[in-house]
């Protein structure tokens, strides 16, 4: 076998099992332990692996994200059926809150009530929901961040004061056990001060999202009331919400788990 194809299938066993030791290498690809340290080096190398004392393990920590029109892209499909099953949680009369995720833009999108009153962080939302009779928008002020097409920053917080909700929509980059993830601290204090503001707290997150870690824990479990995703959850995650009193509800079911 050459380097190249037991390199990928280091990698294959390590997604399936989470971590691979220099003896079981030797062991799988009978290779001295010399080969299968140099295997590991060069998996190193590549950002593919984390070396860990004798063996290694993939990285937990996901770094990369697009920016506003690659993230429009991803599970798009998701995304809408996340949307429409959010949208329909809102009464006519609700005052809501929505933070710049992608997601909650397709929230935004399916919106049938009216009249509601909307305070958002997201240009692009704001100019979806101009196009929507009833529906009042308070844009935040702030510093706009053009690569994520949203307002950040002191005054956007503070602006916050001035405002509370029924419902606040976020969306998220990651959800381990440990709650929610982002890749920026500003991310995190615009999710954080928003939830201060509202009465009910309503996460939108497709099933891409679980498992991923990102450098900035935003909050946990604790903070959410309801999550809303489209593929049934994995025992330990549904056993850690329904813990922490957050309802879970299946976009495009009518499966609900109080």
């Amino acid at each position: 076998m050459f380097q190249e194809e037991r390199l990928i299938s280091i990698l294959d066993y390590l997604k399936s099992n989470k971590r691979i030791s220099v003896d079981l290498i030797c062991e799988l690809y009978d290779v001295s332990r010399d080969t299968a340290r140099r295997d590991m080096v060069k998996l190193e190398e590549q950002g593919s692996i984390v070396r860990t004392r004798g063996g290694a393990i993939l990285p937990t920590l996901s770094k990369e994200v697009g920016n506003y029109d690659q993230r429009l892209q991803e599970e798009s499909s998701s995304k809408l059926t996340i949307g429409r099953t959010a949208a329909a949680l809102v009464q006519d009369g609700d005052y809501l809150m929505m933070d710049a995720s992608t997601t909650v833009l397709q929230a935004a999108s399916a919106l049938t009530s009216k009249p509601n009153i909307v305070v958002t962080s997201s240009i692009e939302t704001a100019a979806v929901l101009t196009r929507k009779d009833g529906v009042t928008i308070h844009m935040l002020g702030g510093v706009l961040d053009n690569k994520h097409h949203r307002v950040y920053g002191a005054k956007a917080i503070e602006m916050l004061n001035d405002y509370h909700v029924d419902k606040l929509f976020i969306g998220t980059c990651g959800i381990t056990e440990d709650g929610l993830s982002a890749p920026d601290e500003e991310d995190c204090y615009m999710v954080r001060a928003m939830m201060g503001h509202a009465d009910q707290v309503i996460v939108l997150a497709d099933h891409s999202k679980f498992g991923k870690r990102m450098f900035h824990r935003v909050v946990g479990f604790d903070q959410i009331d309801l999550l809303v995703t489209d593929q049934a959850l994995s025992e330990e995650m549904k056993e850690t919400l329904l813990a922490h009193d957050v309802e879970i509800v299946l976009a495009g079911g009518d499966d609900h788990h109080d």
